[in-house]
């Protein structure tokens, strides 16, 4: 059985990429030559006589492909290339240069002008049908990764929209949950109370707030949710309800007396009862500290409840720092979690520091971290200055401790300031 032979046919070029050609020369009989091939192989032709007549073409119609003589009067084809690489174009160009040149420093020099690929003259058919598919090829790749391109940009533009709309939302976030401590700074009397709350991102997983009890009693709390960002915030968001200022009927913090007065409940089972409520009736994988206060402003006598939350810091009259606390268990972690309180006396001139590990834990550019000490420093060289600036100059040293005011974590705090205890028992 005779074997088949080899074809020695080439394959015509695929013209997906290449459609419109450009034919350069003044010959008439070289242009003629190369359109009758080129329209044999399917491609739309377009002839021009010199580089300027050529040019006046690209700018009207740009081609695919250019094929150009290099000797020509007036704008040879190295100058015609280079004003055709140029053009403003929303593809790239092929092009081959035609030349009966040989020599190398020649054509290296002639590459220096842009053309892609040298075909030596006289053409030969094979060969012009190779170089055009080697310029298909690379037109292809380049106008595969120009839609790519298009592609990503469209995905970024869109992403960028989502982003905004995003930022947008977590704006209008932000203010609603500072919405969430309406108010700064009171004055009751005997004492004040200054708040602080301040988001490492647009929202974060603290809280701080004040309720008032009865004339003389004022519940305060600081909370640290675990996490950041929106979760975090949705749950301290639910928290407010649980602790409303507001509305009394509705502060798990208080109960009703035999009289049909508000009175506090007991901090310790305050925080037992929040741990159940979370546990029992929250979806959630969040759990967090508190510090609850219940704040007699006739005798100065604070019991608190510490679930997880850092120790409290109390600046005595005199400038002295003290850690006071015993520690605790985080709320919403464990079943049937236990809780303790434990009692404070404050006197005339005292404040009372409830603060978020945002501010104890806040780090200096080498990794250090501030701890109690650097914060029983911060409070002493403050121990002059009261209420929300006082806060405020707080955050300005922490921001110059660590070099930014970018923190990495939420910073918050309560700052109760007693300014005269009527009765001391």
């Amino acid at each position: 059985m005779p074997h088949a032979q080899p074809s020695t046919e080439l394959a015509e070029p695929d013209r997906t990429a290449i459609r419109r050609v450009l034919v350069v020369d003044d010959s008439r009989l070289q242009r003629r030559i190369l359109t009758s091939l080129l329209r044999k192989w399917g491609f739309d032709i377009t002839q021009a006589a010199s580089g300027e007549e050529a040019l006046d073409i690209c700018r009207e119609s740009p081609p695919d492909l250019v094929l150009s003589d290099w000797m020509m009067p007036g704008m040879n084809g190295l100058e015609f290339c280079r004003q055709f690489r140029a053009m403003t174009r929303d593809c790239y160009g092929y092009f081959i240069l035609l030349t009966s040149k040989s020599e190398k420093d020649e054509v290296a020099f002639g590459l220096d002008a842009g053309p892609d690929d040298f075909l030596t003259k006289p053409v030969n058919a094979g060969e012009l049908r190779a170089r055009i598919a080697a310029g298909e090829r690379i037109l292809r790749i380049e106008r595969e990764l120009v839609e790519k391109n298009r592609l990503v940009e469209s995905t970024l533009s869109e992403l960028q929209s989502v982003y905004d709309l995003l930022d947008k939302d977590l704006n209008e976030a932000k203010k609603l949950q500072q919405s969430l401590v309406s108010e700064r700074c009171r004055d009751f009397g005997p004492a004040e109370v200054s708040l602080l709350l301040r988001a490492s991102g647009h929202v974060g997983g603290d809280l701080v707030g004040m309720y008032p009890v009865s004339a003389t009693r004022i519940g305060l709390y600081g909370i640290d949710v675990s996490g950041h960002g929106i979760s975090s915030a949705l749950m301290t968001a639910r928290l407010a309800g649980y602790l409303s200022a507001t509305n009394p009927s509705q502060n798990i913090a208080l109960e009703v007396n035999a009289q049909g007065a508000y009175t506090p409940r007991p901090p310790d089972e305050t925080v037992a009862a929040l741990n159940r409520l979370i546990l029992s009736e929250l979806e959630t994988e969040h759990y967090f500290t508190l510090l609850l206060a219940d704040v007699d402003l006739v005798t100065g006598r604070v019991r608190m409840c510490q679930a997880g939350h850092l120790c409290p810091a109390i600046q005595r009259a005199d400038g002295t720092v003290e850690m006071v606390g015993t520690g605790g268990l985080p709320v919403g972690l464990i079943p049937e979690a236990s809780y303790a309180s434990f009692d404070v006396q404050l006197y005339s001139g005292d404040r009372l520091i409830i603060y978020s590990d945002g501010v104890s834990e806040c780090h200096d550019p080498q990794g250090r971290m501030l701890d109690d000490d650097g914060l029983a420093g911060m409070l002493c060289d403050l121990r002059q200055t009261r209420g929300m600036a006082m806060l405020e100059s707080l955050v300005w040293k922490l921001t110059g401790f660590a070099g930014s005011d970018n923190f990495e974590d939420d910073v918050s705090a309560v700052l109760l300031e007693v300014k005269q205890v009527p009765n001391v028992s």
